[in-house]
């Protein structure tokens, strides 16, 4: 089954810790308790968040067994450690089929924390419902899932923006952007030395060269076409075979469509080492290298340095 919402885990969570021997329990036993209770797979255990810095699993248990801290039906000797509390224990006896954050807005630690971190109080000033329930998708993700997911969304929009206007620019200017973004991956050193565009007739169907290394021992020939068509098995072939022309022994074709499942399968057939890189791979190596973009704002999400609160 996929990965449990976090409000999901809450009540077989509260559950465990009640069915237990009253001693607190570190945080990595629940993961390994309600994975099995859940039956999920090795695989869905290990899926990562987008951010691709902690496992899913492991940051909606976490989140889980919070809010019930925050709800004081768990208490938290130390980070990572809970224990369940009197009022844990009769909720707990009531055997509750479901527990979000709504239901936990009844015990008055946890109305007060939701107060205090915005949701209460933004619904309170706007007069507008709460943002809570499942009738809002929201609730249902972990605060690192809603970072994650708005920042996929921005990435998206970006990404789209980009390749409109590179689709758009001069068919050597895209050639240069092309250069341009390989040298900012660590090709060949600086623009000067790494790179150069070769002219648009008698190339033999190569747009551009570069240096592999910064010495020049071997060049990687390029090809690169703004176009809106998929790129086929002939256009491959083609530039292999303007590779075998030049006694080169790698390529990369790069265009702001997409190829066809033909022309993939024959690039990796070839002698030629070819790497193919469409539309989606090409807007997304120029925001990693800053071809084309700016930063625009950064946060620094921060949590508690455990090692310095526990000190002797």
């Amino acid at each position: 089954m996929p990965v449990p919402e976090f409000n999901e885990i809450k009540a077989p969570a509260l559950q465990f810790f009640a069915d237990g021997d009253g001693k607190p329990h570190k945080i990595s036993e629940v993961y390994g308790v309600l994975a099995k209770h859940f039956d999920l797979t090795e695989q869905e255990q290990n899926e990562l968040l987008p951010s691709g810095t902690q496992r899913r699993w492991h940051n909606r248990a976490n989140w889980a067994c919070y809010d019930l801290f925050r709800a004081n039906l768990l208490a938290r000797p130390k980070r990572g450690l809970y224990i369940i509390t009197e009022a844990g224990k009769q909720v707990a006896a009531q055997k509750p089929k479901f527990i979000d954050r709504d239901f936990l807005m009844q015990f008055p630690q946890f109305a007060e924390f939701a107060q205090m971190t915005g949701t209460r109080k933004k619904a309170a000033a706007t007069g507008e419902a709460p943002e809570q329930g499942a009738g809002n998708p929201a609730a249902d993700k972990t605060p690192e899932e809603l970072i994650g997911t708005a920042y996929q969304m921005l990435h998206s929009a970006l990404k789209k923006e980009l390749l409109d206007l590179v689709t758009k620019m001069d068919p050597f200017r895209f050639e240069q952007l092309v250069l341009d973004l390989l040298v900012e991956m660590g090709y060949g050193g600086s623009r000067e030395e790494a790179a150069q565009v070769t002219k648009a007739s008698g190339d033999e169907g190569i747009d551009g060269v570069i240096n592999e290394d910064r010495l020049g021992l071997d060049v990687i020939y390029l090809q690169a076409k703004r176009w809106q068509q998929t790129v086929g098995r002939k256009e491959i072939q083609s530039f292999v075979g303007a590779l075998a022309g030049q006694q080169a022994h790698k390529g990369v074709f790069i265009t702001t469509s997409d190829f066809a499942e033909t022309a993939v399968e024959y690039a990796k057939k070839v002698p030629q080492k070819v790497i193919l890189v469409d539309g989606d791979r090409l807007a997304d190596l120029m925001i990693q290298h800053n071809i084309g973009v700016s930063k625009s704002h950064s946060y620094d999400v921060k949590h508690v340095d455990s090692d310095y609160f526990d000190q002797d």
